[in-house]
């Protein structure tokens, strides 16, 4: 089979294709003919050695992906042949509390991921993939979408009147986006680009900022509550952004933090959190459990997440250099098999 592999070393450089022999699929392990894989900045910084400089190469990359069930082992339930089914983020994660243990499942790092023609996985670790959804769609459920669904449902408690601050047009903040609207949430969404902000809009954004020609950003959202403050911010930038963050949420509101993309030491003042009663949450993905009851929302309000652009497996590199530049608007996908 052929497979994206990060080589010998670090870097887009070293990400190269290579045939493998084909994984051999044990009596509770599933045999999936992957059809598409979408990119989260976490492959980025995996591939460039900066997620785990100590991860063991070499490595197939990549989280999330969909597949076909082609071959099942003899003690597999559940799961039948012919399945789509997208493998779960951390395989060991299945329901409960995040542990060491289950932290240590992940896929496309340390466990090999997802970019190659055949993976074989746990039959346990995968879930159906919703009947409405395109390959390239149903490929950015396991990490992004569930990431959003973590930050604003199972974690955040979002309801319908609420306001959510989302940072930036990438796969988490625009999937959040989609679940704000769908739980009948108010959202303001920012951006460098006039032209994302645009799309936001259509995607039911219903105030956008330009944080380019408006670095103040956290007042002027909490300007278009009544300076009230938002309810729930969607915080993917880290220590660049977390102070603009604390400026627009409201006494009481949720901070979700789910990406350090400007940076992740910060030297910030705790005492808004302490003196406003914010609540600063880290979200790492979720379990199976809580990807079952997302799959179960997407279905009945028919949510297509949003796919900038689907990139041929052999031109895989050139995904992660469009991840790399920050030119995408929602999931970059790679197509794998049709």
């Amino acid at each position: 089979m052929r497979a994206i592999i990060v080589d010998s070393a670090f870097g887009l450089e070293n990400l190269v294709m290579r045939e493998l022999p084909e994984p051999s699929c044990g009596p509770r392990d599933v045999r999936l003919r992957m059809k598409a894989a979408s990119l989260n900045y976490r492959d980025l910084l995996m591939v460039k050695g900066l997620y785990n400089p100590r991860q063991p190469l070499p490595l197939v990359p990549v989280s999330d992906g969909v597949g076909e069930v082609v071959e099942k082992g003899t003690e597999v339930r559940g799961i039948e042949l012919g399945d789509r089914v997208c493998p779960i983020f951390a395989e060991g994660w299945l329901a409960g509390g995040v542990t060491k243990e289950k932290l240590a499942t992940t896929r496309g790092g340390p466990l090999p991921g997802v970019l190659a023609e055949s993976v074989v996985v746990p039959g346990e670790s995968v879930v159906r993939a919703p009947n409405h959804l395109t390959d390239a769609e149903a490929a950015t459920l396991p990490c992004a979408m569930l990431t959003a669904w973590s930050a604003l449902v199972v974690q955040g408690g979002v309801t319908a009147g609420d306001t959510v601050l989302l940072e930036g047009s990438g796969g988490v903040s625009i999937c959040a986006l989609q679940i704000a609207k769908m739980l009948g949430a108010r959202a303001i969404v920012t951006s460098s680009s006039d032209a994302k902000l645009e799309r936001a809009k259509t995607l039911g954004a219903d105030h956008v900022i330009n944080y380019a020609k408006t670095p103040g950003w956290g007042r002027e959202a909490k300007k278009l509550t009544g300076d009230r403050g938002v309810d729930h911010v969607v915080e993917v930038g880290g220590a660049g952004t977390i102070g603009e963050a604390l400026k627009a949420v409201r006494p009481g509101g949720t901070i979700s933090i789910i990406g350090v993309l400007s940076g992740g030491d910060s030297t910030m003042s705790l005492l808004p959190v302490l003196m406003q009663n914010i609540r600063l949450q880290g979200v790492f993905v979720g379990h199976k459990e809580s990807f079952l009851q997302m799959n179960r929302a997407l279905e009945a309000s028919k949510i297509h997440p949003v796919v900038d652009r689907e990139i041929p497996f052999d031109d895989a590199r050139a995904a992660f250099e469009l991840m790399a530049s920050g030119g995408h608007f929602g999931k970059i996908v790679i197509g794998i098999a049709k």
